[in-house]
């Protein structure tokens, strides 16, 4: 009951947040070149035909007034309805959030597999191969835009040595989309039975997962090392070296749990930062998830979609929050969620 109390009172904080959110955002893409009336009236169209629109949309109406229209359709669950796509924002996100969600799940797993022990070891051995192997990935990870190591990934592994499918998104040309149980098509697909849809799935997703791997590895690898360092150059490490414990006790039970925390947090804001920036991976490999459609509705001036997308992020990132909190306590008992 103190953890439930302790969990609404955060996401009582958090409410002020995403109110100012709602605020910028749409003081934003009002204030952003662009009208999504002619957008929609078409190159064609007439200045008669664009104010006509622009009335239908509510765009001729003052700014509180859009405004206070926006919010009472918020409270209903309403987000608005995309210009370009002519769906609810809600079925649109719906249905592109559980791609992007998947790709960078799959990734954050692929780099935190990498990224974790080599930056143990690499604090482990400071200054010997090992060492030097994680600094090379890591500026490398840094420096290397994600569009341009993907089209790299796509050059190698499709065009040179036929490894890898054409990047034409979730699935190929020959298969279908299984029933829709959670959006993700390597659980729906098994869920389905069908093992040559997943098997497509699995192979369209693991050159943009690469990818983004190879972007996500370098923060991750760098603060683990970094907070190992630091851990076992502590008194209670050489306390416990005083006392005659074993090297794997003393690294894993005691110095790595205490570096779990940092690295905790990094891998929080990596994953929210991802999940709103693989864009050019998704535009590489045609991956039709919620960055390029944030995007898209940049473009052609769709205020809903642009809109909810920056609402679906700060939501998320509330609830992220909430989950960091929450692993600290499991982690560290002495964390408190309210604290």
């Amino acid at each position: 009951m103190e953890r439930l109390s302790a969990i609404l009172a955060r996401l009582g904080q958090a409410a002020p947040t995403v109110f100012g959110i709602v605020v910028v955002t749409f003081l934003m893409t009002r204030a952003l070149p662009g009208d999504p009336a002619a957008f929609f009236a078409g190159p064609a169209a007439t200045e008669a035909s664009i104010a006509e629109i622009r009335a239908q949309l509510g765009l001729d109406q003052p700014l509180w007034i859009q405004f206070s229209r926006y919010v009472q359709s918020l409270v209903s669950g309403d987000l608005g309805k995309s210009i370009a796509t002519g769906q609810p924002v809600v079925t649109d996100l719906a249905t592109r959030l559980p791609a992007s969600i998947e790709l960078t799940l799959v990734a954050l797993l692929l780099s935190v597999s990498i990224a974790v022990p080599l930056g143990v070891l690499a604090a482990v051995h400071q200054d010997r191969w090992i060492d030097q192997l994680c600094r090379m990935l890591v500026t490398a990870g840094v420096s290397l835009p994600t569009f341009f190591t993907g089209l790299l990934l796509v050059y190698v592994f499709y065009f040179l040595l036929g490894w890898a499918p054409m990047p034409l998104g979730r699935l190929d040309l020959l298969s279908s989309p299984p029933p829709h149980v959670t959006g993700f098509m390597l659980l729906d697909a098994p869920i389905a039975g069908e093992w040559a849809t997943a098997s497509s799935a699995l192979r369209q997703l693991i050159l943009p997962a690469a990818t983004l791997a190879l972007f996500t590895l370098a923060p991750l690898a760098r603060m683990t090392r970094a907070a190992m360092i630091q851990a076992l150059a502590s008194e209670y490490i050489r306390t416990a070296r005083a006392c005659g414990l074993s090297k794997r006790r003393i690294l894993f039970t005691y110095a790595f749990r205490n570096a779990q925390l940092p690295v905790v947090t990094t891998l929080g804001m990596v994953f929210s930062f991802t999940l709103g920036a693989n864009v050019l991976v998704e535009k590489v490999f045609s991956w039709p998830g919620i960055g390029s459609y944030a995007v898209e509705a940049l473009v052609s001036s769709d205020y809903a979609a642009v809109q909810g997308f920056v609402l679906a992020m700060a939501i998320l990132f509330v609830v992220l929050n909430l989950v960091i909190d929450m692993v600290y306590t499991l982690i560290d008992p002495r964390v408190r969620i309210d604290g």
